[in-house]
């Protein structure tokens, strides 16, 4: 189905066809009607599929055709997104989907200074695309009002949970007005989405576009099995065997990202690394050089999982499994996008068969295991323990942590707690013990 045929308008027509496009995407086709409609939505769709634009240009038109309910430039649209990458991903979008519309609009997300926002917002804008931890600290300061919002957009929701939002997004919903379109997007729908959606949405459109925690059938995906020692050296090989010259690496913890980008290096492969200790400088640069092609390997941590769009990306190395089945899905939906073919490679030794195993039940299904001639893993080499979250608790065990006690029940709430452990480094640059997400 063509734009033309979604009832647009003719400037935001204008805006899809400079941007290059013209046939409209299945998650596109079925939440653009609904949105002018008026209803509030629970959408899901795999990654890179064309949610940003599924919500943006529905929003764009109706605030094109309705009147504004309070002031001049008085936030009309708020966009709620994880991460920083995301914001400014989906602020990219809204300023070239709006640029022949009388609309303005900023982004907001910790890291940077918060002066440059507060003046922006002053001047006047009508949608903010925001994370949830900057946003308290403007609504603290007072130099954002909400009270004049008409749609409310929470844009990779799941993500935004297992990043331990909820209490954020909960506070942010007290202070803007009821009467409002509650549009909420997401990868997948966890029974956790489906608590929130009934708190947020009223009689909402349910639309999804894949069975839930699926896979993009254009990924194809392989698992080398192999000795955890070894990994580096693999996949180095790999890389330089394979003359890959894109390539996204995940790693658990922030620690192995900038050590093993240090060691690509000393392999002559052009490396970096990107994580929530980054200043947003470093991660703006690095994810830069990684999509002009100055640097071969971008190694990132779950904070990227979501957020970075890059065109044609072919190859997406999970270096370590994730402790989250869902977190496989997301990681590896960086590559395959828009109906392009890719690659997802896992490297696998075995302290992480039981992680393995979940995400093939999730999935339901095998993943094809090739073992790498010279790379045979050693079946003397016993399972260890995996090191999960701040105590040092293994998946495996409830052993004490290293300060002689057992974890609290808070403490075993890994799904949110280890998801949130980099975004949560404190929300606010005012506070340089603490940086948000």
């Amino acid at each position: 189905m063509l734009f033309s045929e979604l009832g647009l308008s003719a400037e935001l027509l204008r805006a899809t066809e400079k941007q290059g496009y013209q046939e409209a995407t299945p998650i596109q086709q079925q939440a653009i009607p609904l949105i002018l409609e008026g209803h509030d939505l629970l959408a899901g769709a795999q990654t890179g599929t064309g949610k940003t634009a599924g919500f943006t240009l529905p929003l764009l038109q109706r605030l094109q055709t309705s009147e504004p309910q309070g002031q001049k430039h008085s936030v009309r649209a708020l966009i709620l997104v994880p991460t920083r990458e995301l914001a400014a991903q989906v602020a990219e979008s809204v300023r070239d989907y709006g640029r022949y519309l009388p609309f303005s609009s900023t982004v907001i997300f910790g890291g940077v200074s918060i002066n440059p926002q507060i003046s922006k917002l002053r001047r006047g804008v009508d949608i903010v695309i925001a994370t949830p931890g900057r946003l308290l600290d403007h609504m603290q300061r007072g130099t954002i009002r909400l009270d004049a919002v008409e749609t409310l957009v929470l844009d990779e929701a799941d993500r935004m949970l297992d990043m331990g939002f909820i209490r954020d997004i909960r506070k942010v919903l007290k202070a803007i007005p009821p009467n409002r379109q509650n549009l909420l997007f997401s990868a997948t729908f966890s029974k956790d989405i489906k608590q929130l959606a009934s708190e947020l949405l009223n009689a909402p459109m349910e639309i999804q576009v894949a069975r839930q925690n699926t896979t993009a059938e254009q990924i194809s995906q392989v698992v080398h099995p192999v000795d955890r020692n070894r990994k580096r050296e693999l996949l180095s090989h790999m890389i330089g065997a394979g003359n890959w010259r894109q390539v996204l690496v995940f790693t658990r913890t922030k620690h192995l990202a900038n050590r093993l980008s240090q060691q690509l290096e000393r392999d002559g492969l052009s490396a970096a690394a990107i994580h929530g200790n980054k200043s947003q400088g470093a991660r703006t640069r690095a994810l830069a050089d990684f999509k002009k092609g100055d640097i071969r390997v971008l190694v990132a941590t779950d904070i990227a999982a979501r957020g970075l769009d890059i065109e044609q990306l072919p190859h997406v190395v999970n270096f370590e499994l994730p402790n989250v089945p869902e977190d496989y899905v997301h990681r590896i939906g960086r590559t395959g996008r828009a109906g392009l073919e890719g690659e997802a490679v896992s490297l696998v030794c075995v302290d992480e068969k039981k992680l393995l195993a979940d995400i093939e039940r999730l999935l339901k299904r095998s993943i094809e295991k090739v073992v790498i001639p010279g790379y045979e893993p050693d079946v003397s080499i016993k399972a260890e323990p995996i090191k999960n979250g701040r105590n040092n608790v293994s998946r495996r065990s409830s052993k004490p942590n290293n300060r002689g006690r057992k974890p609290s029940a808070k403490g075993r709430n890994s799904r949110s707690r280890n998801a949130s452990a980099e975004a949560r480094q404190g929300r606010y640059q005012g506070q340089r013990s603490r940086r948000a997400a």
